[in-house]
C-alpha cells in the first residue's frame, strides 16, 4: 500500500506531480475542461498561444497522470475528445482560486515589479 507522500523529502514522487501541476499548460487545460469535453483543436485555441506539440505533449502527460481520458470515435477523420477525470475535475476547485488570485493581485505585481527593475 502506498502512503501519502511529503513534498519536503527530495526523492518524493510528489515533487513531480507538483511540478506538473505548477506548469501553466496543465492548468490551462484543467480550466478549459471544467466546463466539459473538448476536441484538441477548441482546447488549442481556447487556450491560445501554444504550439500544437507542447499541447500534445501535456495531454498525453495528464492522460498518463490519470488527470484525463482521451476518445477516439471511430469517424473519418477520427474525432478525439478529452475529458478531465474525477480526479483531474478536483484539481478545478483549487487551481480557479489560484487563478482568481493571480488575476486579482496581478496590476500589484506589475507595479511591484516595475519599481524593483527601476531602482535595479
Amino acid at each position: 500500500m502506498v502512503t501519502k507522500g511529503n513534498v519536503f523529502d527530495p526523492n518524493c514522487p510528489t515533487r513531480l506531480i507538483l511540478d506538473r501541476l505548477g506548469d501553466k499548460w496543465t492548468v490551462l487545460v484543467v480550466l478549459r475542461l471544467r466546463t466539459g469535453p473538448q476536441r484538441f483543436t477548441e482546447l488549442r485555441d481556447g487556450i491560445g498561444q501554444v504550439a500544437p506539440k507542447v499541447l500534445t505533449q501535456t495531454l498525453r502527460r495528464m492522460e498518463r497522470d490519470g488527470l484525463l481520458t482521451r476518445e477516439v470515435f471511430p469517424e473519418i477523420p477520427p474525432r478525439v475528445v478529452y475529458t478531465l477525470t474525477p480526479m483531474g475535475a478536483s484539481l478545478v476547485d483549487p487551481i480557479s482560486v489560484l487563478t482568481n488570485w493571480a488575476e486579482t493581485h496581478m496590476p500589484a505585481i506589475t507595479r511591484s515589479q516595475e519599481r524593483y527593475d527601476a531602482v535595479v
